[in-house]
């Protein structure tokens, strides 16, 4: 007879734990503040915290659809990673394509080679890449306008 009520409140308990969760109320937001002068959203930017340092650039015109992948890396004498400082994935738009890689100077090891390097990809198939640009110092750095080469 003990069996009886044990299964009777176990299937209770297996029944209200299979039933969907209720949604909760939805919270009303307030209407926004009218704006007095309107900037495109692609203009505002996050402030940089004041520990970390960043490489400013553009790359020009990668394909439109085209996966970008950059990366602040520590090369060894043989030309091979060894560190990953940074990364950054952005889609290309067929235009001058704007980017801003933050890293933090205190990982960056003084006297080791390091390099900015980019790979372009589009449908998973590697189009264009960036030639590594050295970057010598842990500062802040604006990098112009950067050209992309044909991928062997």
């Amino acid at each position: 007879m003990l069996i009886r009520p044990l299964l009777l409140s176990s299937a209770l308990l297996l029944a209200a734990c299979a039933s969907a969760p209720e949604k909760p109320a939805q919270p009303v937001a307030p209407a926004p503040a009218p704006v007095a002068a309107a900037k495109p959203a692609a203009a505002v930017e996050a402030p940089l915290p004041s520990h970390m340092r960043e490489l400013r650039g553009s790359l020009r015109t990668p394909p439109a659809g085209s996966e970008v992948e950059m990366a602040l890396l520590v090369i060894d004498e043989r030309d091979r990673p060894q560190q990953l400082l940074a990364s950054l994935t952005l889609a290309g738009n067929g235009q001058l394509l704007p980017f801003r890689l933050p890293f933090n100077p205190e990982y960056f090891p003084s006297g080791a080679r390091v390099e900015l390097r980019a790979r372009i990809s589009q449908s998973g198939r590697l189009v264009l890449r960036l030639p590594p640009q050295r970057i010598s110092q842990a500062q802040s750095q604006s990098l112009g306008e950067l050209p992309l080469v044909s991928a062997p």
